[in-house]
């Protein structure tokens, strides 16, 4: 086990700032000047486990993940031995044939997930995976709306980027049109909002990026039976909330409500692999039968990803990550709840499931402060992308309760500080 140092506030080393001043010519300056602002001009160097270490060889507990990437730590072991020995063996092949990585992959996921969803599609990034579901829905349905909920995020691409809850839209131009957002966890706007021209009605079981806020158990099971009345097919994004990270496999099997399709990120590989997909019905996959083509992605499912992928699957089944987080999401949950009392003029409310946990505080500026701050401290969090007076805290599935407990003093030790 990695353990982290004894606890000492970091200073931002000479590499660190020399890195930092080169970025500023060869990316984006505004981004620089964002990233030191919210406490994000780290340099990773390297990572394992729980903790990644930059440049000038400070560590930081990870309560990022890569956005819910890392679920069995940084720099998995067996994951990169997997990956060595596959690019010797093969490469990505080629995406207009089938493969067997390609064949035992979604046959894996198919297994892994369970229930009806047992048809895959692999893509590269987030947003690619929502646009592909997207795609088949209309095309299935022979429909053209699209409705999601506020709250939502789904990614930076043409469907996902309409469809989620930001304010930049209008700097984009025109979006791609039908696209409808309504109230989350509202039954009587999705009932006014769906019709027998909807395709599909899109949404996060937990939304990570707006507080963590969680959906209710009868809206979803009422929205479900909506769906299915007006031929609606219903989309649940798990690319955050899949493969353990709400103390249970998906989200969906906690609710007990079963979509039409399930998009996945990219946790499949555990970060190693640049992979994510889509999981639908085998009646969905009648219109891939007749339209086999609506869509190509020339590294989606790669075969060393693929192996990469199927290797990690075995890992999920052996190590049961899911039962393990619901003892440690409850004790950091616990943990920062406790917080509330000591301040409340700064802390609004702590929500989430698993190792999926959001801190609201008073407004944005606060929050970034608290980025800052942990950053300063060892810890490495970000705020909200949609609620941004939150910081979402998402370590490895992996954490032990030790390093949840160092997690908690390092903020116990920032609240002190803002």
């Amino acid at each position: 086990m990695t353990t982290m140092p004894a606890y000492k506030a970091i200073q931002k080393g000479a590499m660190t700032k020399e890195l930092i001043s080169e970025a500023r010519s060869l990316f984006s300056q505004g981004l620089v000047e964002r990233l030191s602002a919210h406490g994000l001009d780290i340099v990773e160097s390297h990572a394992k486990g729980a903790y990644l270490y930059d440049v000038d060889g400070n560590a930081y507990i990870d309560g990022y993940s890569g956005a819910s990437t890392y679920n069995l730590g940084r720099k998995n072991t067996s994951a990169v031995e997997v990956l060595k020995q596959s690019a010797r063996e093969t490469d990505h092949g080629n995406f207009v044939l089938i493969s067997e990585e390609k064949a035992t992959l979604a046959s894996r996921l198919a297994d892994f997930i369970s229930g009806d969803l047992s048809c895959s599609l692999f893509t590269v990034v987030r947003g690619e995976a929502m646009d592909a579901a997207c795609k088949l829905a209309r095309g299935y349905t022979g429909k053209t709306e699209l409705i999601s909920v506020d709250g939502g995020w789904y990614g930076e691409t043409g469907f996902s980027m309409g469809l989620s809850d930001r304010g930049d839209k209008k700097q984009f131009g025109t979006l791609i049109p039908g696209q409808t957002i309504v109230e989350f966890n509202n039954i009587d706007a999705a009932q006014k909002s769906i019709n027998h021209d909807t395709a599909a009605f899109i949404l996060e079981p937990v939304q990570a990026e707006n507080h963590c806020r969680k959906a209710d158990e009868k809206y979803l099971r009422e929205l479900k039976l909506l769906c299915e009345h007006f031929g609606t097919l219903l989309i649940f994004d798990e690319t955050q909330t899949g493969f353990g990270r709400t103390g249970h496999k998906f989200a969906k099997d906690y609710y007990g409500v079963e979509p039409d399709i399930l998009v996945f990120g990219e946790a499949v590989t555990a970060g190693v692999f640049p992979m994510t997909g889509l999981v639908f019905t085998p009646e969905v996959k009648t219109f891939f039968d007749a339209h086999p083509l609506i869509h190509l992605c020339t590294f989606g499912g790669h075969d060393v990803g693929c192996r990469v992928a199927c290797h990690m699957l075995d890992q999920y089944d052996a190590k049961r990550p899911w039962e393990q987080t619901q003892k440690t999401g409850k004790r950091l949950m616990d943990d920062l709840r406790s917080l509330l009392q000591d301040k409340p003029e700064v802390l609004d409310s702590v929500s989430g499931m698993g190792l999926l946990v959001s801190m609201r505080f008073k407004d944005r500026d606060v929050a970034k402060d608290f980025c800052v701050a942990a950053r300063n401290n060892g810890l490495f969090v970000v705020q909200g992308a949609v609620a941004k007076e939150s910081v979402v805290l998402r370590p490895p599935l992996t954490i032990t309760e030790n390093e949840i407990d160092q997690l908690t003093d390092i903020v116990k030790i920032v609240m002190k500080k803002i």
